[in-house]
């Protein structure tokens, strides 16, 4: 499980004749893009526009957001279960045009307010990654005929192709920069001694019904799902995809794609720090039955399968997630593991006793990110790109948006650019 990163970095994209590097800029033959999307039969068109940093845009609804990426042919398929048959991922030649994104926006009618918007410039663009990245959006229109969830799955899948069809610019062209993430795993040699650290993270709830082409995990909604051990070039590599509910989450596939809590283990047990033995993937729980199967397989497989002595554990979505990680974390802490768990803001009140949902003396290790009180009154821009009528109308004036409702800035999976401070 040796994967490289080719990185090639983009400051400019513009369209062209043809789609190929010229040093950092991308040229991108739009017909050619167009053709590979609509060779989908459920797409029956697809509006394409480049957005720069610092322009005066917002867009929206997001459904995902992808950092192209496309394997050597020799290396592991892209996004196996989705773009292929299910293989493992993680190893071989990524090549990654880093500074870019395919944003695809959700062309499916709305059902209720925007929750996943774009912001390009003003206050609250400052505190999202995104907002510094060139971007093709994307916007597909499903076949009129096509069921809500299969329109959702010919949408995301069209992103994807995308993605990878843009990074093959990067074949054949020498990267500025070669990044290795080397084996790790319990049995790894050559870091003995060091403590040994495992991160347990949540990739959905099941709060949330999942649709049955939801592509989450090499393609599989996760109904039914228990824990499962993980490499971490999995992560990284195109295992996970982001799921339809992308604003309820807050895990786009460019966030699994740079997973900083992954990312940030890596760089620890390269630098001699910690001992990075491995992952363990896991949902939350429909009721307590479904949460005591999942915590108690999730902690024994971090005890006894990895054989840690420290885990880091994030939850995905809201309250129910939340126990259910602080759950898995005394059982943990039980069993000798220490642990750290990252929290959101769940209260209303602004109260850390209502913002916790949980009272464990033994996890006591917790990052607080915040979340539910940041607020902007964000300015009217001069360019709104929208998956639907509807949505326009909202995005171009001005009006009030939640941090939780701008991609890139809350994130409680360790993307998230707020931190709560008590006074």
């Amino acid at each position: 499980m040796r994967l490289q990163l080719a990185r090639h970095p983009i400051t400019e994209l513009r369209w062209g004749d043809f789609t190929r590097l010229d040093n950092t800029t991308l040229e991108i033959d739009q017909d050619e893009l167009r053709g590979i999307i609509q060779g989908d039969q459920r797409i029956e068109s697809v509006d394409l526009q480049l957005v720069r940093p610092g322009e005066n845009c917002r867009a929206g609804p997001v459904l995902d957001i992808i950092e192209p990426r496309a394997k050597e042919p020799d290396a592991s398929p892209d996004f196996p279960g989705v773009l292929s048959s299910p293989a493992i991922a993680g190893s071989g030649t990524s090549h990654v045009l880093e500074g870019a994104a395919v944003t695809v926006l959700d062309g499916t009618p709305p059902k209720g307010p925007i929750r996943s918007v774009l912001e390009m410039s003003g206050p609250a663009s400052e505190h999202s990654p995104y907002s510094s990245l060139q971007h093709v959006v994307m916007t597909p229109r499903a076949q009129p005929d096509l069921a809500g969830h299969a329109a959702l799955n010919a949408t995301q899948t069209a992103g994807l192709k995308a993605a990878v069809y843009l990074a093959q610019a990067g074949f054949g062209q020498t990267p500025a920069m070669t990044e290795t993430f080397r084996p790790v795993g319990p049995n790894e040699p050559g870091h003995e001694g060091l403590p040994r650290v495992a991160y347990v993270g949540q990739i959905f709830s099941r709060q949330q019904t999942a649709e049955v082409d939801e592509q989450v995990l090499y393609g599989l909604n996760t109904n039914g799902m228990l824990p499962v051990l993980m490499h971490p070039n999995e992560w990284l590599d195109g295992a996970l995809v982001a799921s339809y509910r992308t604003s309820v989450g807050g895990a786009e596939t460019y966030f699994y794609q740079n997973h900083p809590i992954i990312t940030e283990l890596y760089r620890r047990h390269d630098a001699g720090e910690l001992n990075f033995v491995g992952t363990v993937a896991t949902i939350s729980g429909l009721d307590n039955e479904d949460r005591d199967r999942g915590t108690q397989i999730a902690a024994h497989l971090t005890k006894w399968s990895l054989n840690a002595d420290a885990a880091v554990l994030t939850k995905y979505g809201g309250g129910v997630p939340h126990a259910d990680m602080a759950e898995t974390a005394r059982l943990l802490e039980n069993t000798g593991v220490r642990t750290s768990v990252m929290v959101s803001d769940m209260s209303r009140d602004r109260r850390v006793e209502s913002a916790l949902l949980f009272n464990f003396p033994e996890v006591d290790a917790i990052v607080y990110c915040g979340g539910n009180d940041t607020s902007w009154v964000v300015p009217p821009v001069e360019r709104v790109i929208a998956g639907n009528p509807d949505a326009a109308e909202t995005l171009s004036v001005s009006h009030t948006i939640g941090a939780s409702a701008v991609v890139g800035v809350s994130n409680s999976q360790g993307a998230t650019h707020l931190r709560s401070v008590i006074y």
